[in-house]
């Protein structure tokens, strides 16, 4: 049997190598459908839609949980080898780092070639404001935005439940994530329905945004970023991000670049202005794009040997 650190090294590896197949089954959207499928019967069968909400949340990732576990369990009693499969191929699934840069990297290209209106088609993918009238600036920062807030979402919450929890911890996680993505909006909808997902969601995310902020100091470090101006930094600014977690990983990644994030977003039709982020030290550019992308690659993997490093230690000291 691979041990469990080896086997998150794959997922990395086969994650930073193959990205997200389109056309191969994935755990995420099997969670997506599953939770647009309980909505109408629980909303139905519960008058509250706070409530309806609540047991939602609790069934998808419980349910996730539950059949991770099960799978993981069948998988070992066939063979060794065939448990180990199943476990890479759930980190494997819960990893998001190529995907995150793939997106990031494809707005950047019609970016530097001019073509505003495909770059503002591919950037829709990666954020949820409005994108139809974002200029050349507006498309960096929201791009440079959405991979400092995406590399905890996607890569150091993942890894942080893996290494904790294994296959089951991953997927429970990105079960609770699915369903922030899936409901916790803050529409008419939503605002009720979504408030245990977007909860849920928080909970999950509030050890990795902050230990997340280590690693990108770290990361930052690497290339002669000050380790202590960027940890500064970003506990000065995130507190006033309205989200209790989000404001980590954009401060962080805005003091690592030297760049100012933040400042006024269109959603649903209506300007919001966000906090700013960051010291202006240089002027937001294309470049930066491809800069936050190699930052996130080098958090990713200093996360991966912190984690490593823990699980040594923790069996060091005679954990199991």
């Amino acid at each position: 049997m691979i041990d469990t650190v080896l086997q998150i090294w794959i997922a990395l590896a086969l994650d930073g190598c193959l990205g997200d197949p389109r056309r191969l089954p994935h755990p995420v959207r099997f969670i997506g459908r599953a939770a647009l499928a309980l909505e109408g019967p629980a909303r139905r069968l519960i008058p509250s839609a706070r409530m309806a909400g609540v047991v939602t949340a609790a069934l998808v990732v419980g349910g996730t949980i539950v059949i991770t576990g099960l799978l993981l369990g069948m998988a070992r009693r066939v063979s060794p080898l065939a448990g180990d499969l199943f476990s890479i191929l759930a980190f494997y699934t819960a990893f998001a780092a190529r995907d995150l840069a793939d997106h990031a990297l494809a707005v950047a290209q019609p970016l530097a070639a001019g073509d505003l209106a495909a770059a503002r088609r591919k950037v829709a993918r990666l954020v949820g404001r409005d994108t139809e009238h974002l200029d050349a600036d507006g498309i960096t920062r929201a791009t440079v935005e959405s991979v400092a807030e995406n590399t905890v979402d996607g890569v150091l919450a993942p890894l942080f439940f893996a290494f904790l929890f294994g296959p089951v911890g991953a997927l429970g996680y990105k079960a609770a994530s699915t369903l922030d993505s899936t409901f916790g909006y803050k529409n008419a909808r939503y605002r009720l329905f979504g408030w245990a997902s977007a909860r849920l969601d928080d909970a999950a995310n509030y050890l990795p945004a902050r230990l997340g902020l280590l690693c990108i100091a770290l990361a930052a470090g690497c290339t002669g970023a000050r380790f202590m101006a960027v940890l500064r930094i970003a506990w000065r600014d995130s507190r006033h991000h309205a989200s209790p977690n989000a404001g980590y990983p954009e401060a962080a990644f805005a003091a690592a670049l030297g760049v100012q994030l933040g400042g006024p977003v269109m959603r649903a039709g209506t300007w919001q202005q966000m906090p700013l982020m960051g010291d202006a030290v240089r002027p937001l550019a294309r470049h930066h794009i491809g800069a936050s992308v190699a930052l996130m690659i080098r958090t990713t993997l200093i996360a991966a040997l912190i984690g490593t490093a823990a699980a040594v230690a923790w069996r060091a000291g005679g954990g199991s």
